[in-house]
């Protein structure tokens, strides 16, 4: 605990002061008081209470006083709570690869349903974004707390060819960096950019929730977008969906879409080369959680999916703050003070 005010502390040493002159009246009342020829006659007639109930209104008095002087200094106490700021970046694969059926009806439908239910579960006023991704990254959403907005546009997402896992990560720290003064935006030099705020030990209050069903097949390496996550202290979870064996890809009229989702894709399912992306990349997803900090989940089924949504942090960070508690001591202290006057009052009254 620390005091705002350490000035204010000196007039504690009232306290001390008023103790001696308590003392100091007592002891010379009893100089003039009058004299009997047998104290002990005297000690034996009073009630056995009376010392401590003489004593014990001043005792509450000062202690009222000093809690009285404490407050004046303004204590503060340092309290964990968890960062009202918080924003979490969804970035959604809708590679063509997301149409696949080993996931009934196919990995996309499942996977709208879990990031919806995802941003229902959220509390109230906590920040998402939504960024989708294929041959390159494009943020639909930006960081609000419109829920409706957010669950629209994840109902209408729609499929292309390609997988930039490292473009998206790129996109959602720059989406982070919008609303964020603390993050600067990716690819540019951490010590040439002032930040609002002093810098948070350990992790900024923004995560990204990362899923995929496949491999990166263009644009920047994911781990080298993770570090970049990494030096401005996001942390990035990955979700890696979807079986060994992905079956047919069947899209529905909605998921394949005519522009995609804004940006013109088109084309068709792709090659023999084609193929090799629709394996899981876990190694690429458990390095790329483990330089953020996050974590990496396997999800084979929709219930699988869901949980791992609903498991993901629900409190992202936790910061020192620093809460005044003058109103508490001077709480403290008036009680106790109103309390030594009235005990006064009180057993005054009677002989």
């Amino acid at each position: 605990m620390s005091v705002l005010s350490p000035l204010m502390l000196l007039l504690l040493l009232l306290v001390p002061l008023l103790a001696a002159a308590y003392v100091w009246l007592l002891r010379r009342r009893r100089k003039y008081a009058v004299r009997y020829s047998s104290l002990s006659l005297i000690r034996e007639a009073l009630p056995r209470r009376a010392r401590w109930r003489q004593h014990l209104p001043f005792a509450l008095f000062l202690l009222g006083i000093a809690g009285l002087l404490a407050a004046a200094a303004r204590p503060v106490a340092l309290v964990e709570v968890p960062l009202s700021r918080t924003t979490i970046i969804l970035a959604l694969d809708v590679s063509r690869s997301m149409c696949a059926t080993d996931v009934s009806p196919n990995r996309l439908a499942v996977a709208q349903e879990a990031a919806l239910a995802f941003i229902e579960d959220q509390a109230e006023g906590t920040q998402m974004g939504l960024v989708a991704f294929a041959d390159f990254a494009e943020l639909v959403v930006p960081p609000t707390a419109d829920r409706e907005a957010l669950q629209q546009a994840v109902a209408n997402l729609t499929t292309a060819l390609g997988t930039a896992i490292g473009s998206a990560t790129l996109k959602a720290i720059d989406a982070i960096a919008e609303v964020n003064p603390d993050v600067a935006p990716s690819g540019v030099p951490l010590g040439g950019v002032e930040t609002q705020n002093e810098p948070l030990e350990g992790y900024q209050p923004d995560i990204i929730v990362l899923l995929t069903d496949g491999a990166n097949s263009r644009g920047p390496l994911p781990v080298d977008a993770a570090q970049q996550a990494a030096d401005r202290g996001l942390r990035i979870y990955t979700i890696g969906f979807g079986t060994t064996n992905p079956g047919q890809m069947v899209c529905t009229q909605a998921q394949m879409g005519s522009s995609s989702f804004g940006g013109g894709f088109g084309g068709g399912f792709g090659g023999g080369g084609f193929r090799r992306f629709l394996r899981i990349d876990e190694e690429t997803l458990q390095t790329v959680a483990e330089i953020t900090g996050g974590e990496y989940y396997r999800a084979e089924s929709a219930e699988q999916l869901v949980e791992v949504f609903l498991n993901l942090p629900a409190q992202i960070v936790l910061q020192e703050m620093a809460v005044e508690i003058s109103v508490a001591f001077a709480a403290v202290g008036g009680v106790l003070a109103t309390a030594g006057v009235a005990l006064s009052l009180w057993w005054r009254r009677y002989p």
